[in-house]
């Protein structure tokens, strides 16, 4: 088996487990709540009472986990084959973008999942918010295959100019995947609601998932300023100049505005609940417009989807 045909299939693979892992997830989330009731006669007539509740199964969890992290060995090893076999960074056109962009959401929840679990201070999450972000992983690896050829072709001469540019694409991608977490964190938040008890008992409190969007997003902002950076001084050494207001250039500092915005008023504004939220959902809503659409159907500098 050459490398290509070991990258096909170990992509193949994690996006089964990836599968795997948000049933999971979404199991622990909706698994029925059966209450079982007994009944018993008294001298004051017939009572009922509740005899136990029903809980999903212990394994539930741990497989969902141990699903992601299997995912990411799987994906990763599919890119590294994919690398050997191109000779090139696997994202040089959109099938390796796309499959690349999935890799570092699963990475980026399965690191949020094991950092926050793991916290001493008990801060109040569990493994529902994956069933969240998993499935933005599961639908960018459909769009991949689905869509884009993957078949390993030589790169366009631009891209074949700096190792700077595959620093650059390489942060923008790892930006936009611990961002997805951020935009998790702000839909199950809207679902939550803020004040007063939780609408749902399963999920994270509002608290809590107003935190994780905040640090994610921490994580997430420096790696997409950096990325504008790299690539600025990429394009500098390409065409000669910083910035030239190019539709994927401008695209991306929109998404930076948008989180710079998130920061500013979160923290200097005091900005929390809803409208933090809805800032974080507006700022993935214009990563993915500025990934798709920007990619494949604005003509540019940037045109390099290969599809």
């Amino acid at each position: 088996m050459d490398a290509e045909s070991f990258a096909y299939g170990a992509f193949l693979l994690g996006f089964a487990l990836v599968g795997l892992a948000t049933a999971c997830y979404v199991a622990l989330l909706l698994w029925p709540r059966a209450v079982l009731h007994t009944a018993a006669a008294t001298e004051a007539g017939p009572t009922l009472a509740v005899a136990a509740e029903g809980q999903a199964p212990g394994w539930l969890g741990p497989t969902a986990t141990t699903g992601t992290w299997l995912a990411v060995a799987a994906l990763t090893a599919s890119l590294v084959a994919r690398w050997v076999a191109a000779g090139s960074p696997p994202y040089s056109n959109m099938w390796e973008f796309t499959v690349a962009f999935g890799w570092g959401i699963v990475l980026s929840y399965a690191l949020f999942e094991w950092r926050l679990r793991a916290r001493p201070d008990g801060l109040q999450y569990d493994r529902t918010m994956g069933a969240f972000v998993l499935p933005v992983a599961l639908a960018m690896f459909a769009v991949s295959l689905a869509f884009f050829p993957s078949e390993v072709r030589p790169l366009l001469p631009a891209l074949q100019s700096s190792r700077i540019l595959g620093a650059h694409v390489a942060t923008m991608i790892l930006a936009y995947a611990v961002l997805t977490v951020s935009f998790g964190a702000g839909v199950l938040y809207l679902v939550q609601g803020s004040g007063g008890p939780r609408r749902f008992a399963r999920l994270p409190s509002a608290d809590a998932l107003e935190e994780i969007a905040h640090r994610s997003v921490l994580v997430g902002y420096p790696l997409l300023t950096l990325g504008l950076v790299l690539g600025a001084y990429w394009a500098y050494s390409a065409w000669g100049r910083y910035w030239g207001w190019d539709p994927k250039e401008t695209s991306a500092l929109v998404i930076w505005l948008i989180y710079s915005g998130y920061l500013h008023a979160r923290n200097l504004r005091g900005w929390r609940g809803r409208r933090s939220a809805w800032l974080l959902v507006a700022g993935f809503g214009a990563l993915l417009f500025s990934y798709f659409a920007v990619n494949l159907w604005v003509s540019g500098l940037h045109s390099y989807a290969g599809v």
